[in-house]
């Protein structure tokens, strides 16, 4: 493929994939959105980091393209392990905190210890839950790229956003993040199996993407599990089925909301069948 945009695939830049410590081809994502943009100063910055090389989406920039980082970690454990991993190199400052939301703890107060510039290049977000809010919460630093974490579950069309609380771990949804990078004058060029990447609004145009919805855009939703119910009331399940971080199936049975014998169009209902449902739905209301 030609190093320039393709005219007409929107999906482009996922054909750069690939991966030396990243996940789902975000390393070679990431060189080639980069090169795109064209001006960079050479910093980047990953939470939660892990020990800077697992799963890393800022370690291949490190190592290979010479890049300054600040790493931040919460765990103590992994915290230890990434300075070890990183006491030869002077480019990269680890630091020890969990990155919120709030004046005291979000990114802006963290990053302000350093000597990173405003607008370095590459911002890692990966916090198994709080990545929107922790987002959200940056104003006085704009990165050319945002790569962000969402949860694959669900469907391109639903907006959703998990409380804003450390202790919850559910994820957003690509279109309740897309949003937020509007609102932010960011701008979606890629997907992933688990993240998004956006780069700021002003070097959109040069990727040549004629529309970047997600529709458009997510290249994959085979962890979507989808439900339906029938006109007799009969709740069906398809796509994935199953909790993907737990590993157990969703059954089709236990979503069922009402007993065998009244799962038919109500209209059809007989004399029995209308009085056995008047307390089913009685008992179902004092229920919820």
């Amino acid at each position: 493929m030609d190093s320039n945009p393709q005219m007409g695939n929107d999906r482009w830049l996922i054909d750069f994939s690939a991966n030396r410590n990243s996940q789902s081809g975000e390393d070679g994502i990431i060189e080639k959105v980069l090169e795109v943009i064209g001006e960079r100063n050479s910093w980047c910055v990953e939470f939660g980091a892990w020990d800077g090389q697992h799963l890393s989406n800022t370690f291949d920039l490190i190592r290979s393209k010479a890049f300054s980082a600040v790493l931040i970690e919460g765990s103590k454990s992994r915290y230890r392990q990434l300075v070890a991993n990183f006491a030869d190199n002077p480019r990269v400052h680890p630091l020890h905190a969990f990155v919120g939301f709030g004046a005291a703890d979000g990114l802006d107060t963290i990053l302000a210890a350093t000597d990173i510039p405003e607008g370095f290049d590459v911002l890692s977000i990966d916090i198994d839950g709080n990545d929107y809010h922790v987002w959200d919460a940056v104003s006085a630093y704009r990165p050319k790229i945002v790569v962000i974490e969402y949860n694959p579950t669900i469907p391109s069309n639903i907006e959703f956003v998990q409380p804003a609380d450390m202790t919850v771990n559910q994820g957003s949804s690509i279109l309740s993040l897309k949003n937020l990078g509007v609102e932010k004058a960011y701008e979606l060029v890629c997907v992933t199996a688990n993240n998004c990447i956006f780069v700021k609004s002003e070097y959109f145009d040069l990727f040549g993407i004629q529309d970047n919805s997600v529709a458009a855009i997510r290249p994959d939703d085979s962890l979507v599990t989808y439900i339906y119910s029938g006109l007799d009331g009969t709740v069906f399940m398809q796509g994935y089925g199953k909790l993907p971080w737990h590993g157990f199936p969703i059954r089709e049975k236990s979503l069922q909301q009402m007993p065998r014998y009244l799962r038919q169009f109500p209209s059809n209902y007989g004399p029995l069948k209308k009085l056995l449902s008047r307390p089913y739905r009685s008992w179902r209301k004092r229920r919820n």
